[in-house]
């Protein structure tokens, strides 16, 4: 799939949050499947890591160096985040850099405020000014893309899932800074006119994800034989979506999508953590046999203060309207994403 074959120029493109899981996925798309010119902005923390990119760049078939660009910029900075979207002079943006990790988020909410809040809050005022001084033309093709999680809606029962209508109700620190960002882009749409679309994603998966979610981390600590911890009963739900799938309905919203509207990505997957950490213990069962089943190494722990029960999406309007839909069912995703894992022992321990 070639991507914005009928934007009226190679759009400058602009990632922020771009060596993080998802945003990595979409600048190796970008880099593989467009002509575009590529700008990276991300702080480079703890969970940042730019290796797949390399990858990607190095093993293209003609030189592409030269349509990516790393610029270490912490979005919760205001000078800095305006400095970049100057020298990047944008035609699209995606907005992915956040903070992530709800267990971080209860230790230690502060840094969810800044970067969530006060980073996006930063990056519309430096896209507010960008796009004032842009001509009709290019104001006419620009817009911004905000990617937000279903964890903004709350939690489910049984029954139920989330669409775009459905009323926030936000539960964790890093849910609610979430919560926020999605506001401030609506009402910076709204206010000042910024063209802008929020998407809402279900629990992501796939290779080169940080080891400390809940996928890498039990097949991390399966795989070393160590402990895997389950939280409460391991009764909690979520869909699942993979990676690449999700990068592609950002691409499909981005290029067709309607400005001022929210869409729902998901992957119609929902499984239980225990599910989950059965699957991956009975696959690696068969691929690296050991004298004990991996599930014996599931360990049930205290659970996370104010843990949703269950999330889930209902993704008819991106389906219908831009006839988007995940491609990769859950058991062969998950397969890949533990073989990979498996091949990748060194970059795990990062």
């Amino acid at each position: 799939m070639k991507l914005f074959k009928d934007f009226p120029y190679v759009p400058k493109i602009m990632v922020t949050g771009g060596a993080g899981f998802i945003g990595g996925a979409v600048i190796r798309n970008l880099l593989k499947n467009s002509e575009s010119i590529v700008f990276n902005i991300d702080k480079i923390g703890y969970a940042s890591d730019t290796t797949s990119i390399e990858k990607t760049i190095k093993t293209q078939k003609k030189d592409i160096s030269h349509r990516y660009k790393l610029l270490k910029v912490d979005i919760s900075n205001k000078s800095d985040i305006l400095s970049a979207v100057e020298t990047s002079d944008p035609d699209l943006v995606l907005h992915l850099a956040a903070e992530s990790h709800v267990d971080r988020s209860i230790n230690g909410p502060k840094a969810f405020i800044e970067s969530n809040i006060l980073g996006t809050f930063n990056l519309l005022e430096a896209l507010r000014k960008h796009y004032s001084n842009m001509n009709s033309a290019r104001k006419n093709s620009f817009r911004l893309l905000h990617v937000s999680t279903d964890e903004v809606f709350g939690t489910l029962d049984k029954k139920g899932r989330f669409d775009e209508s459905y009323q926030y109700d936000p539960r964790s620190p890093y849910s609610a800074s979430k919560a926020s960002s999605d506001h401030l882009v609506n009402a910076w749409h709204h206010t000042f006119g910024i063209p802008v679309i929020t998407t809402n994603c279900s629990n992501n998966y796939g290779p080169w994800q940080y080891p400390e979610k809940l996928i890498p981390k039990i097949i991390y600590k399966a795989i070393n034989g160590e402990k895997i911890p389950i939280y409460g009963k391991g009764e909690n739900i979520r869909d699942w979506l993979y990676v690449e799938d999700h990068v592609d309905g950002l691409f499909k919203v981005l290029e067709k999508g309607k400005l001022g509207q929210k869409y729902c990505i998901g992957g119609s997957e929902e499984k239980t953590n225990n599910e989950i950490a059965n699957f991956i213990c009975n696959y690696l069962d068969k691929v690296i046999p050991k004298n004990y089943s991996h599930k014996n190494l599931i360990s049930y722990v205290e659970d996370r203060q104010g843990h949703d029960y269950r999330y889930a999406i209902n993704a008819s309007k991106i389906i219908n309207e831009l006839n988007w839909e995940p491609k990769t069912n859950f058991e062969l995703g998950l397969k890949i994403t533990i073989d990979w894992y498996l091949k990748n022992m060194d970059w795990m321990e990062i």
